[in-house]
């Protein structure tokens, strides 16, 4: 199988705070952007050598509210300890607000965080689950 890249697109209120907040509190780096098209401005946010990114887009012309639910999550792993307290703090000093996850699980070994547009982030203090400790969780 290719290698697949995953984009996280999400619409928000104000696209400056929105990329501050996940610049700061994820120490992302802006690895594109563009204005005015098709009606639309966005930023995308990612790390060299991660095959991921978020995208924050604001339509000029009908902007589009945002509507997350509690179970809207971003979920980043993040297993050495010191490197999760620190990115824990990180997103409070970003002004993420600290917030308890619907889903109880999320609570045991993380921790869960909203942005102004109530759109959470679990930082996990675990090891991503191998493939075939995944299918032992859903029996």
């Amino acid at each position: 199988m290719a290698t697949l890249t995953l984009r996280v697109a999400r619409p928000v209120s104000q696209l400056e705070r929105s990329r501050e907040l996940y610049q700061s509190g994820l120490g992302l780096d802006v690895i594109g952007a563009f204005e005015d098209h098709h009606g639309f401005n966005g930023v995308m946010l990612g790390k060299a050598g991660i095959p991921w990114h978020l995208e924050f887009t604001q339509c000029t012309s009908h902007p589009v509210i945002p509507s997350p639910s509690a179970e809207d999550l971003l979920v980043l792993y993040l297993p050495e300890r010191d490197e999760w307290q620190q990115t824990c703090q990180q997103m409070i000093s970003a002004g993420f607000k600290q917030v308890s996850s619907f889903n109880p699980y999320w609570d045991q070994n993380g921790k869960t965080y909203e942005d102004h547009d109530g759109y959470r982030t679990v930082i996990q203090c675990q090891q991503w689950p191998q493939p075939s400790a995944c299918l032992n969780v859903y029996k």
